[in-house]
């Protein structure tokens, strides 16, 4: 008997060992993808640089309107869209673990929304070109995410039993829809440059692309993102169910609420730079689960890789397609998530 279960244990750590190779060259793999799109996207654009002169003006021997190309124009767009990416991607991969829904993402549950009307009272009441800096546009987000997510998880909790994950999600949609309806109210009072600035921020269109918006947005993601990488064996525990998570010693409502503090504030400050881009946290979760599995020591950084390609493939695509003009990001995301998303949902109804 001893000898047997010897054997199935050799048999069990072998079969570990193999998957954990197998997921450490997936990740691998979505880092070289990641900086693969790093180099196509600086050599794509309306002014043609060849390989051989971005190499040249990255090594400083550019001219001057290489220069400009390159580094006032292509490397903070790119920079900002990969992170952007990134925190949309953890966010989602939060909200699906604590709802134990794989259909949450933060633009479902009017996260996305929530910052977005914060955003736009302050242009009605104080003007398009008003920011103090763009360093403020991360909290003023923050705010009206965190707001939302207040809302939503005091509607949501019911005395006794706690924050049911269907009452969650289902809250969520009910309050996204009013913020949508109450924004749709409010910009039809906007003026001309306000509306042009609200529509471009609505749309997702990667507006804040020179290095201000990455300094701005980059603090943020240090902070949260190895904050929720260590959360990760709380976010395996959350998944068994709160009763599970209980009998293991789990505090279930405090770390649900700090996680979903984490995810809001990481929807928020990428929602500041880049405008409204759905789907990245739905999609990126799935693909990221069905490449390394459920264990969030690995499906949280393939997640983060995942998202990050996705957003720079989508940025990419969108300032080429119809050149000179361009195509906003979120707009692009959406074509390519929606079609997904209601793969997803057909799938899960089935």
């Amino acid at each position: 008997m001893n000898k047997q279960m010897t054997a199935q244990q050799i048999k069990n750590e072998a079969y570990q060992r193999k998957i954990a190779k197998r997921n450490a060259a997936i990740v691998i793999g979505c880092a070289i993808l990641l900086v693969l799109s790093f180099l196509i996207s600086m050599n794509t654009g309306y002014t043609k640089l060849s390989p051989l002169d971005t190499l040249r003006t990255l090594f400083g021997g550019g001219t001057g309107k290489e220069n400009l190309i390159l580094f006032g124009f292509r490397l903070p767009r790119i920079v900002v869209s990969m992170l952007v990416g990134s925190g949309l991607a953890l966010s989602g991969c939060i909200i699906q673990g604590i709802s134990k829904n794989a259909l949450a993402d933060p633009g479902l549950l009017g996260i996305n929304a929530g910052a977005g009307l914060m955003v736009i009272l302050y242009v009605l009441f104080f003007g398009a070109q008003s920011f103090l800096s763009v360093f403020t546009l991360p909290f003023l987000a923050l705010a009206g995410a965190g707001v939302t997510a207040v809302a939503i998880y005091a509607l949501a909790f019911k005395k006794g039993e706690g924050v049911a994950p269907m009452r969650l999600i289902l809250t969520g949609v009910a309050i996204q829809a009013g913020i949508s309806a109450l924004t749709t109210v409010l910009v039809v009072k906007l003026d001309e440059t306000q509306f042009d600035f609200v529509a471009t921020w609505q749309a997702g269109s990667i507006w804040g692309s020179n290095w201000k918006f990455v300094l701005a947005l980059l603090p943020w993601l240090l902070v949260l993102i190895p904050y929720v990488l260590t959360k990760a064996r709380v976010l395996d525990v959350l998944s068994l169910g709160d009763d599970v998570a209980y009998s293991l010693g789990a505090s279930v409502e405090k770390e649900r609420r700090r996680l979903l503090g984490a995810s809001v504030a990481l929807a928020a400050s990428c929602v500041a730079v880049s405008g409204s881009i759905s789907f990245v946290g739905l999609i990126a979760p799935h693909l990221a689960r069905r490449l390394v599995g459920p264990r969030h020591a690995v499906l949280l950084p393939t997640c983060a890789l995942t998202g990050a390609v996705l957003v720079s493939v989508a940025d990419t695509i969108a300032r080429v397609i119809v050149q000179p003009s361009e195509i906003p990001t979120g707009i692009m995301v959406a074509i390519i998530g929606a079609p997904y998303f209601l793969y997803l949902l057909a799938k899960s109804n089935a």
